[in-house]
């Protein structure tokens, strides 16, 4: 795919509107409509339990039947071929999904080169610890953003994001045989492909206008894209209690609306994926609080936190930065996360990656002092991070800090 190079700040002023949260949480949560939020399995294999099939709600699938359907979807919509005889496969032979399949092809091979490979051999030898303890990745702020919750943490078992884009469905066969389809995807994955982060405005209406209606279509693009197969989609809720439900068609103002994906990695592994349409700012929170109370019993996680629009160096966002403190044994994150003036210093050690030196332009009053002098340390140098990432996304400007909790 030809990519446009646009100057920076022209991006960045139209990737992220401040009031845009992305928000995740990651649960092993069992589901009992309910039943208080204390020991809750999960609505998907939590331990080693199949997820209960009762009380789902249907999704629009364009191909035969689950969980080849799902898996058809996914593969097509990444430019990969979906299973020979299917009714995709049909329209994959077309010369419309061909020259898409194969920009894709052309695309994510360059990302690999430039981040994929580079993300998992630092994984690997950063994070391996932590990655051991991170049954759970809790993913604040994220968006669809499962590409780089999974390329870093391919271990876990739960992830949960949480953004304020729709939720989102399987798209229907309209929407696929839709020739638009191909060059809204591309536009969408422009910006994440090239600089790790969405165009959060652009992306909504490019994948509108082809009935793409939420997170679900990237979800699965992504989840195919890094070799997960998609098993099963099916709607969520989190009730005003904050327990994990089926969908139900009865709502009420306090329910939150979300999707979970059942996937199978390709070392054979179970994955579920629950992403959660939610505004976590305090103004709402404090009114329509499920979030808070279902992060609370996921019991101890690792949180992810990358391009987050600086929302938890704000007073206005306290309530979600104060949870993600108490309940992270780990924090992965880059300089719009939590600000450093928010981390009781006797609770937490730190490991410094990459170069700091200011937010760009867009976010300037969102300096930190503290990390200059952080990593202007001579006795502790940071250590080298290989590849860019957040709204500084080049190579030598980007950071990552990883926080320790202290035993």
């Amino acid at each position: 795919m030809r990519f446009r190079l646009l100057p920076a700040l022209a991006l960045l002023a139209a990737c992220s509107n401040p009031t845009t949260e992305q928000q995740a949480t990651t649960t092993t949560p069992t589901v009992k409509p309910t039943a208080k939020a204390t020991a809750k399995p999960s609505l998907a294999s939590s331990a080693n339990k199949p997820a209960p099939k009762t009380d789902t709600v249907a999704v629009a699938v364009p191909d035969t039947a689950a969980p080849a359907a799902v898996q058809n979807v996914a593969a097509y919509l990444a430019g990969r071929p979906p299973q020979a005889g299917s009714p995709l496969a049909v329209l994959a032979a077309q010369p419309a999904w061909q020259a898409f399949a194969k920009d894709q092809d052309k695309s994510w091979a360059r990302y690999g080169s430039t981040h994929t490979s580079r993300m998992e051999k630092w994984a690997a030898r950063e994070l391996d610890s932590v990655r051991a303890a991170s049954t759970t990745l809790f993913y604040p702020f994220s968006g669809p953003d499962f590409l780089n919750a999974y390329t870093l943490f391919p271990s876990s078992r739960t992830y949960v994001l949480f953004g304020l884009e729709p939720v989102g469905s399987v798209p229907s066969q309209a929407a696929l045989r839709n020739p638009a389809l191909f060059r809204a995807v591309k536009t969408s994955l422009w910006s994440v492909l090239n600089f790790s982060f969405f165009r959060t405005n652009d992306m909504a209406v490019d994948l509108k206008s082809v009935n793409l209606d939420g997170a679900v279509p990237l979800l699965m693009l992504f989840a195919a894209r890094t070799n997960c197969q998609v098993l099963a989609v099916r709607q969520v809720q989190l009730d005003a209690e904050g327990n994990l439900q089926a969908a139900s068609a009865s709502t009420d103002a306090k329910t939150i609306p979300g999707a979970e994906l059942q996937l199978r990695a390709a070392d054979g592994s179970p994955k579920t994926v629950y992403y959660f349409s939610a505004d976590l700012s305090d103004y709402k929170l404090n009114t329509k609080d499920a979030p808070l109370r279902y992060a609370r019993t996921l019991g101890p996680v690792t949180t992810y936190l990358k391009s987050a629009t600086y929302l938890m160096h704000k007073s206005y966002f306290s309530k979600i930065r104060n949870l993600v403190l108490d309940q992270s044994q780990y924090i992965l994150q880059d300089d719009s996360g939590i600000a450093m003036k928010y981390f009781p210093r006797k609770s937490w050690e730190f490991t410094y990656y990459g170069t700091y030196r200011r937010p760009i332009p867009l976010f300037a009053k969102q300096y930190q002092p503290a990390l200059t002098v952080a990593y202007q340390d001579s006795l502790r140098r940071p250590r080298p991070l290989p590849f860019g990432t957040g709204y500084n996304w080049q190579q030598t400007n980007s950071n990552l800090l990883l926080a320790r909790r202290k035993r």
